[in-house]
């Protein structure tokens, strides 16, 4: 199945992506590829707001009825707004995993978003 990805948005090959916004807030969620790969998702853990993370460390984690998975920082900075309506409604990402961001950071290295990939790039590393 053909999954949908916003051109606009960077990916990483732990199928997060990234929607960097005014340069240095970087929205994170999870992909159409993962969604669908987990399945049904039931839990939704997120980090505290103010935490710093850094570049590729587990901030959280997926919970569906097959498996878990944690949730991997494409950037590293400080958390400024995590999404509280999944930790009630988890079942958002998989009907708007674009739409449903789990946190905001804003970046404390915006080169970091240069080491992500494009939606193209994206696409190959999910027909592998």
């Amino acid at each position: 199945m053909s999954q949908k990805r916003p051109e606009n948005f960077l990916y990483t090959q732990e199928h997060e992506w990234a929607h960097i916004q005014n340069d240095d807030i970087a929205v994170i969620g999870i992909t159409d590829f993962a969604q669908e790969s987990l399945g049904e998702i039931v839990f939704v853990e997120l980090p505290e707001l103010g935490r710093h993370l850094n570049k590729d460390e587990a901030f959280g984690v997926v919970e569906s009825i097959k498996s878990v998975s944690d949730l991997y920082a494409p950037v590293s900075g400080e958390v400024i707004a995590i999404n509280e309506e999944l930790t009630q409604s988890p079942e958002t990402l998989n009907a708007q995993p674009f739409e449903s961001w789990l946190v905001k950071i804003k970046m404390s290295n915006k080169d970091e978003k240069n080491s992500l990939l494009s939606a193209d790039r994206y696409q190959k590393i999910c027909e592998q």
